[in-house]
């Protein structure tokens, strides 16, 4: 049969990105406490397409995905990479995976357990050697100091999520990073809360308030002071309860220098 995508292209115009888009996926991820933890990934795969070639091979892409069944994790990412760019003659690979992760957590002052849910994203690109891009969105509560300071029986809080991006050099847990990330707003979220969780963690908000400001540059001083964490970018939203728009701000920093 003729390759279509093979047939030469007179336009002479490169395309940087081209492939696969939102397949779902069960993937293995490391898990600290529990060796490995299985869930189902929203995957995106691309190459470069050369400017003489009319298009890629999109069926290429789900079959190499079907080759790595069931081991799909962070070791796997570089060989699925290269293989990417072998079956699809490319120089350049991306795959974005983005999945639920599940943590176990105890209330603060019951210790009831609960699984807590947190979008994580894995994002690798491979032209000579890997590049690779661990993220993750961490819910919080946030308290604002403007609303404590102006009013006489309490204040407004709202809850915000915080996504943090980050390059290193030796491999970082994403419990570890989930740990960091909650020390930065007014209070942490849990999935399960008794009534004396409920008055610590509402007590805890009200003395511990942050604009968004104040969170993006507590997790600037947090993942700045982590020597092993060469890149970093962090995004806060804080869906805010009193207006009908968020507040938001980001940083970053780039020492690969």
């Amino acid at each position: 049969m003729p390759d279509m995508q093979k047939r030469a292209d007179t336009r002479r115009i490169p395309i940087s990105k081209v492939g696969v888009k939102d397949i779902t996926y069960p993937v293995v991820i490391m898990d600290k406490n529990r060796s490995l933890q299985h869930t189902v990934a929203r995957v995106n795969m691309y190459v470069d397409l050369p400017h003489h070639f009319k298009g890629t091979h999109m069926s290429r892409f789900v079959e190499i995905l079907n080759r790595y069944r069931e081991q799909i994790a962070l070791d796997k990412l570089e060989i699925i990479l290269e293989e990417m760019k072998s079956r699809l003659g490319s120089d350049n690979a991306h795959l974005e995976i983005q999945f639920p992760y599940f943590i176990d957590k105890r209330a603060p002052v019951s210790g009831a357990t609960s699984l807590m849910e947190y979008t994580c994203e894995f994002s690798a690109s491979m032209t000579d050697t890997l590049d690779f891009v661990l993220g993750v969105k961490v819910p919080l509560t946030s308290l604002c100091p403007c609303s404590k300071e102006l009013s006489r029986f309490g204040a407004h809080n709202q809850r915000s999520v915080m996504t943090v991006r980050v390059r290193y050099k030796d491999f970082i847990w994403i419990e570890d990073l989930v740990e960091l990330i909650e020390q930065c707003g007014s209070s942490p979220l849990y999935a399960l809360l008794k009534r004396e969780d409920e008055k610590f963690v509402t007590e805890q908000a009200y003395e511990n308030p942050r604009f968004v400001e104040d969170m993006v540059r507590e997790a600037y001083s947090r993942l700045a002071a982590v020597e092993n964490i060469t890149w970093f970018s962090v995004e806060t939203e804080n869906f805010e309860s009193i207006h009908n728009h968020s507040a938001y701000a980001s940083v970053g920093l780039d020492r690969r220098g």
